[in-house]
């Protein structure tokens, strides 16, 4: 019997030091000799510990549970390539990626040593497994720029081919593909493809193979358990698992050092941050973001991308700036673009969520300041909009203030691009600070976007 613990998409957990803690310890309490830890991606950044630790903070995680092996997400990319790659070097996992490759087309961080496959030998049987990236990370990911992903698919067909090849009883995929593994487990003579990238949870088969998904922040891990030709999953979670006092110390003592403890205001009423406020339409954390980039701009309308906003503990009473940075955690300026408006209809039309390789069929992925819209949720279109209480002039030049990030990716606003830059402000959560100490936290829901039929 070969039992796969397979995480992925931890991102925040990191900033909670007891939950990371019990989340080590319920696999550490788990852990055995038939056992192995798989990490599938995004378990590196983003995160307020992370920013402050450059993703080393996930090196405290690996040492305390004994991780076999990760692959690469698009966050972990987050501090640069050259960061990666120490953060290879430095591990005693093994990192298998199979389909990414470095500034000159070669396997990437091999001299650190990542693999595109490795064998791991337990409880009398060999496990063959190989790692996926997204192949649009280099455009979700502007620091992931400079490296490129070959097509996974060919590369998955190459690594089974050899793995199976060398005579192992299992083969294993470490995906961070998201929605692309169902595709995966189709095409591909895999037992199991262990997923993440899209935060849900998933167990299920697809054509008889198993495909898993944990969810993000580290609120449940899957056990995976491989009999012969049977292939089970479990969902479990680590909530009263035991305390890892060592991990969660050190954790608490990267947060602390982080110096990121002054108030800046206060809420009076909690800000929820949950995946229905990033992705369920209005909100007030999503106003108070997207008012926050339209003072800084001087702009007509501000817009944030639903999956920058980070899920996690609601801001509530005494707020500081490791809060603010915990929901943009990244180092991004905010920019003003400059688009007509029959382009700022296009980007509105692009927040439907079913356009998202990562996203859900009823996610809406804009938050909006200046400007209101009604949307056709039958139709998939904008019935109606405007800005500062005028109809959109399709013709006049607007001012919206954005994410930086938005400027690089053609995966979401993909009508948004360099070419519409017209100015560059602070760092996100810099922003938020100073919106906040200026009475930004004062906002409500107030139809800024409304659903029709």
């Amino acid at each position: 019997m070969v039992r796969l613990l397979h995480y992925s998409d931890m991102e925040n957990i990191y900033d909670d030091a007891e939950r990371a803690g019990r989340f080590a310890g319920r696999l550490r309490e788990l852990d055995g000799e038939d056992a192995l830890l798989l990490g599938t991606g995004d378990n590196t950044a983003p995160g307020v510990v992370s920013l402050a630790a450059r993703g080393r903070q996930a090196l405290d995680f690996f040492s305390a549970v004994g991780a076999t092996a990760e692959t690469f997400g698009n966050h972990d990319f987050d501090y640069g390539p050259d960061e990666a790659r120490a953060l290879v070097a430095e591990s005693e996992t093994t990192w298998v990626g199979a389909n990414v490759r470095d500034e000159d087309g070669n396997l990437f961080a091999a001299a650190e040593g990542a693999v595109p496959w490795t064998i791991e030998e337990v409880d009398g049987e060999r496990v063959g497994l190989f790692g996926l990236t997204d192949p649009t990370t280099d455009s979700i990911n502007p620091q992931a720029a400079p490296l490129s992903f070959s097509d996974p698919y060919e590369a998955a067909e190459c690594a089974t081919a050899e793995l199976r090849e060398a005579g192992v009883d299992y083969v294993v995929a470490l995906s961070h593909l998201g929605g692309g593994d169902d595709e995966l487990a189709r095409r591909v003579d895999v037992e199991v493809v262990l997923g993440g990238h899209v935060h849900s949870v998933r167990t299920n088969y697809i054509d008889g193979t198993l495909c898993t998904r944990p969810g993000v922040n580290g609120h449940q891990f899957i056990e995976v358990t491989l009999v012969d030709d049977e292939v089970t999953a479990r969902v479990v979670d680590p909530s009263e698992g035991p305390l890892d006092e060592a991990l969660a110390s050190a954790l608490q003592r990267r947060r602390e050092s982080a110096g990121l403890n002054e108030v800046v205001a206060r809420a009076d009423r909690p800000f929820k941050r949950t995946e229905e406020t990033a992705f369920g339409g209005e909100s007030r954390i999503g106003n108070f973001v997207a008012d926050a980039y339209r003072a800084v701009g001087d702009a007509d309308v501000g817009l944030q991308n639903g999956g920058g906003i980070r899920e996690g503990p609601a801001l509530s009473g005494a707020v500081t700036l490791a809060d603010l940075v915990s929901v943009l955690p990244f180092e991004e300026p905010v920019v003003v673009v400059e688009i007509t408006g029959a382009e700022l209809l296009d980007v509105f039309a692009e927040a439907d969520g079913e356009l998202l390789d990562f996203g859900e069929a009823d996610w809406w992925h804009a938050h909006i300041s200046g400007a209101r819209l009604h949307w056709n949720d039958e139709a998939n279109r904008v019935a109606e909009a405007s800005v500062s209480g005028e109809p959109i002039d399709p013709d006049r030049l607007y001012r919206v203030a954005t994410a930086e990030y938005l400027l690089h990716s053609d995966h979401e606003f993909p009508t948004i691009d360099e070419r519409h830059r017209a100015g560059e402000f602070g760092i996100q959560h810099d922003v938020l600070a100073e919106h906040a100490r200026n009475g930004g936290l004062d906002v409500e829901v107030e139809g800024r976007v409304e659903f029709v039929e």
